[in-house]
């Protein structure tokens, strides 16, 4: 292509991710607003006294990033099993070269798989917080963390029972082989017959027709052409497959693994800093200290391991965001401490009470708010690691990137009709889902950046994305400019 069609097909692609991208900007920001609203905070305005700023803090973060973190694994996961049934069913039809079958039916599966389990887990963690409260929340988070090793393990044994129950597809393979192999066989047994023939036709001093036999090699040749076009066909066709089912296996085995251990780091933020607010220095400055060391020793650690995985990086960026959360949570209720300070200085004396009242409200919100964007943010981050791993993988970036903005779409406006029946946690759950879809398509686009051989497709694609994000989202720059650089870090991470 030329440098301007270049830049107009990667602008058009930029333009498409962002615009999904920033049409997901107001649905998130509606739920948050929500969701923050006087009745569905009154419950953790109530648990700041039991478990502090802090704690609330870490809490709100380790449980939403749990949730962002789940759904997005539980749909690589399904679109995984649904490729790999995908691979061995075709394996038995005419035509062994995967299809856009395949990335579709996987792309389905994955963005409902994520929605789903999303709204199911915010559903959930919304009852749990209304009906047992933060320290509810504290157990849910604990016992979940300490399940999922476990159910690692019973699911890559359930997933290697099945792949050796799948063998239909070494069977077909199998008995393609055997009939090349026979026709090849009766070929050259009946090329030896006849040239057997002719030799002792000529021996006998007999002569045979020229024509005729011209025709009847020519047929036999054609033949052979034949059968070794069908062996390359059948030896390629069933490599594609291996490398296929090699990439799934090593996508799901990362995935599982991402899903029972990233989250441990950030629960165990969590227990130190909720341990510290139930026996009441949940809002001490003390409490910072022992945070902040406790964060630093466990990044430390897992930073030096040296067979350093996918799942260390994002638990100790979950378990940074997670820090971040309790600092803005615990410096918005110092806030309202300053603010009735200085109303003070004017003659107005607010009562302790009020003051306290007020440091709760603000400090839930804050953690609230901080909660769910960096939930949105991983959800963004690990859909964006799909989409590049994706077109590094050979798929077709515009088909991926067009691909995941319509199903972002589709769910968008799922989610919307549905929201009476999903009710709010599960609305800003399913949000969540809606978001990795998105990320798919961001992180599609922003690998795509790099493919172009000129400067002006790569500005192009870039200038696209940000655009369509910009202008999609309402010009939320602030939002747009921090998701934008997350997507494209991680659409450039290689999990595998």
């Amino acid at each position: 292509m030329s440098r301007l069609k270049e830049a107009v097909v990667g602008f058009a692609l930029g333009a498409v991710g962002g615009c999904i991208l920033g049409a997901t900007e107001d649905p998130v920001d509606q739920s948050v607003s929500v969701l923050t609203a006087a009745s569905p905070l009154k419950p953790l305005i109530e648990e700041v006294r039991t478990v502090g700023a802090l704690g609330l803090g870490t809490l709100m973060g380790a449980a939403s990033l749990t949730v962002a973190m789940t759904s997005a694994i539980a749909g690589v996961i399904l679109a995984a099993t649904v490729a790999s049934v995908f691979v061995a069913m075709r394996s038995c039809g005419s035509s062994h070269t995967p299809s856009a079958g395949l990335w579709a039916s996987a792309g389905l599966a994955a963005a409902f798989g994520t929605t789903l389990s999303g709204a199911t887990f915010g559903r959930v963690m919304e009852w749990i917080v209304q009906s047992y409260g933060m320290v509810g929340l504290l157990w849910a988070l604990s016992i979940f963390t300490v399940l999922k090793p476990p159910l690692r393990f019973l699911f890559q044994l359930l997933w290697k029972q099945g792949m050796a129950c799948c063998t239909v597809g070494d069977e077909v393979w199998a008995r393609d082989r055997t009939h090349i192999e026979a026709a090849d066989l009766q070929q050259r047994l009946r090329m030896a017959v006849q040239i057997e023939q002719k030799i002792q036709i000529l021996e006998k001093g007999g002569n045979a027709d020229g024509s005729e036999h011209q025709r009847t090699w020519a047929a036999e040749r054609r033949e052979r052409e034949g059968i070794e076009r069908r062996k390359m066909e059948s030896e390629e066709a069933e490599m594609e497959q291996r490398t296929i089912q090699d990439w799934i296996n090593t996508v799901l085995i990362k995935h599982v693994d991402f899903m029972a251990f990233s989250g441990i780091p950030m629960t165990v933020v969590a227990i130190v800093t909720s341990g510290f607010g139930l026996f009441g220095y949940g809002g001490h400055q003390s409490v910072l200290i022992v945070l902040l060391a406790l964060v630093a020793v466990i990044a430390y650690y897992l930073l030096k391991s040296p067979d350093f995985k996918f799942w260390m990086l994002v638990g100790c960026m979950g378990m940074i965001a997670t820090f971040v959360i309790a600092m803005l949570t615990l410096h918005a209720g110092q806030l309202v401490v300053t603010a009735s300070m200085k109303i003070k200085v004017l003659a107005q004396k607010p009562s302790r009470e009020e003051i306290s009242a007020r440091m709760n409200q603000q400090s839930s919100v804050e953690a609230l708010n901080a909660a769910c964007f960096v939930a949105r943010l991983c959800q963004l981050g690990l859909g964006a690691t799909v989409g590049g791993a994706l077109v590094r993988r050979g798929a077709v970036q515009v088909k991926v990137t067009v691909g995941a903005a319509v199903m972002a779409a589709a769910l968008l406006v799922g989610v919307e009709v549905l929201a009476p029946a999903l009710g709010e946690g599960g609305r800003a759950g399913a949000l969540l889902g809606v978001v990795a879809a998105a990320g798919v398509s961001v992180g599609a686009a922003a690998a795509a950046a790099g493919g172009w051989s000129s400067w002006p497709g790569t500005l192009g694609n870039v200038g696209g994305l940000v655009l369509g994000a910009a202008g999609m989202g309402r010009w939320h720059l602030v939002n747009i400019g921090l998701q934008l650089p997350v997507g494209y870090v991680f659409a450039m991470i290689n999990p595998f």
